[in-house]
């Protein structure tokens, strides 16, 4: 005799909102433990999420926020994927542990891809654990290919870290002011990465409360700026740590300054730390940020899709978090 089993169905993708917040920490808490759990790191349990960091996540997905419900109707799977411009990207994604064996996982990437190809992005990108080899094979089956790590790094806030030049926190601007600023940052922006647009991202940050974005140089003639959170990852968590998630500069000095800068406000903000997702690409940049006093904390690899992949600029340098 055959042994039964009810079919499991799976319905989706259904846009996710606020509503879903609940459901998305726990099934985000689970799988990413588990995951950890699988790689050997038995000790490791992924905390829930801040919930404005949700909100941030979806309203900066928007339409391409997506999950999908089992035959009882509970969540089991989504993915958060995101369009800046010419840069599309997703993350986080995940599957309920109980299900990620029946192919739900390349579903849930091929929705992703066909809504990124369809908003016409160049770039389309993910990052993963590098010492998960079954995830980097997943994802190259599906046509990414492996690039550089994104290297999270840390060093101590202060405010007098290094000699942090004056630079120009937008949030704090009148709304004239604040539109120049804005409009000198995305030309900058379109100087170093054509067709990429971070202007949502800005815009966000200030409704939600999350951080700021900071401009180092003159009105007209920016050299870098950053965009930084201070609202603490973890729900419950405390603001020790202030992040920063895009960073462009004119120049390796640039952004050494824009870093400085950074420190500073996060100890404004009474962090004791400030978190930079460095990009190895540019290993002159890597190597002047650890002698600033930065420590490696954690690594992910960088993928993108053949065929769209990450523009490098052919002067200055652009790190752009692929990670909310």
């Amino acid at each position: 005799m055959r042994s039964w089993q009810v079919e499991k169905a799976v319905r989706g993708p259904f846009p996710a909102t606020e509503r879903d917040v609940p459901a998305l920490n726990r099934l985000f808490a689970e799988a990413f433990t588990d995951r950890y759990r699988r790689d050997g790191l038995v000790g490791v349990r992924v905390p829930f999420l801040n919930p404005a960091i949700w909100q941030y996540a979806l309203a900066d997905a928007g339409d391409g926020a997506m999950i999908w419900r089992d035959e009882a109707d509970r969540l089991v799977a989504f993915n958060m994927a995101h369009v800046s411009g010419a840069e599309g990207w997703m993350g986080p994604l995940a599957v309920r542990p109980d299900r990620q064996t029946g192919g739900l996982g390349k579903t849930i990437v091929q929705a992703a891809l066909t809504w990124l190809r369809s908003r016409g992005v160049t770039t389309l990108g993910l990052e993963t654990m590098p010492r998960t080899v079954d995830n980097i094979g997943f994802y190259s089956r599906l046509g990414f290919l492996p690039g550089h790590l994104t290297v999270t790094m840390a060093a101590d806030a202060s405010a007098a870290h290094g000699l942090a030049p004056d630079y120009v926190a937008v949030g704090a601007l009148e709304p004239p002011e604040r539109e120049r600023r804005l409009a000198d940052v995305a030309a900058l922006l379109a100087r170093l990465a054509p067709g990429y647009d971070f202007s949502r991202e800005f815009t966000l940050t200030e409704k939600l409360h999350l951080g700021d974005l900071l401009v180092v140089g003159p009105a007209g003639a920016p050299q870098a700026f950053a965009l930084c959170h201070s609202a603490p990852l973890a729900e419950g968590g405390s603001r020790e740590e202030s992040r920063v998630l895009k960073v462009g500069a004119t120049s390796l000095e640039a952004l050494l300054a824009a870093l400085d800068s950074a420190a500073t406000w996060a100890a404004r903000q009474g962090a004791r730390r400030l978190g930079v997702r460095c990009q190895t690409a540019y290993a002159d940049a890597y190597r002047a940020v650890v002698a600033r006093g930065f420590r490696v904390r954690w690594t992910d690899l960088r993928m993108t899709l053949e065929g769209f992949a990450e523009p490098r600029p052919a002067s200055g340098l652009l790190w752009s978090n692929w990670e909310v």
